[in-house]
């Protein structure tokens, strides 16, 4: 009834509207980095991660392995398996190292860098070019005017959830 009422160029314009807003409602975009097909891919196994470092920070591994599920579990639609997923992820913490930084004229460190590195091994079951095994690292400096035991609970979770990033991109951003 309106559409009738509306007249030449009114009613062209109203019709391009209403097609542009057709078009772009079947624009999908992806914010959150992932390129699955789902219509393949249903699920992740990731197994835990034990600290085979030879520094142990003992409530490392398990952040570390609850945190990288939570991140496919945010991140995507993938159901996380311990085992037997369409795609595949296992490894261990292979470093958890402290090295001093910006050495001063008294021979004596002002920093110190806290370094965790990872070794992933992830299989693709859909797409075996996909498969990899590689080490990932991440780091933080912090002072030496700070004890170890002050700093020590921050810098992992940061140093962590960037690991856990890299990981994510390696595996399912395809960027």
């Amino acid at each position: 009834m309106i559409w009738s009422k509306l007249q030449g160029q009114k009613r062209w314009c109203l019709g391009l509207l209403l097609l542009a807003g057709w078009v772009s409602c079947s624009i999908s975009y992806k914010f959150n980095g992932a390129s699955i097909d789902y219509t393949q891919v249903k699920s992740i196994s990731i197994s835990d991660f034990p600290n085979m470092a030879p520094l142990v920070y003992p409530p490392l591994a398990q952040k570390f392995t609850e945190e990288l599920k939570d991140k496919y579990i945010r991140q995507t639609r993938l159901q996380v398996l311990r085992e037997n997923g369409t795609l595949d992820m296992e490894g261990e913490i292979t470093g958890y190292d402290f090295t001093p930084q910006a050495v001063k004229e008294d021979a004596y460190a002002s920093m110190t860098r806290l370094t965790i590195t990872i070794r992933v091994r992830y299989t693709n079951k859909v797409n075996q070019d996909d498969d990899f095994e590689q080490n990932f690292s991440a780091y933080r400096e912090f002072s030496n005017q700070n004890t170890i035991q002050q700093v020590q609970d921050d810098l992992c979770e940061e140093i962590v959830k960037e690991l856990v990033d890299l990981i994510y991109n390696a595996t399912v951003a395809n960027w």
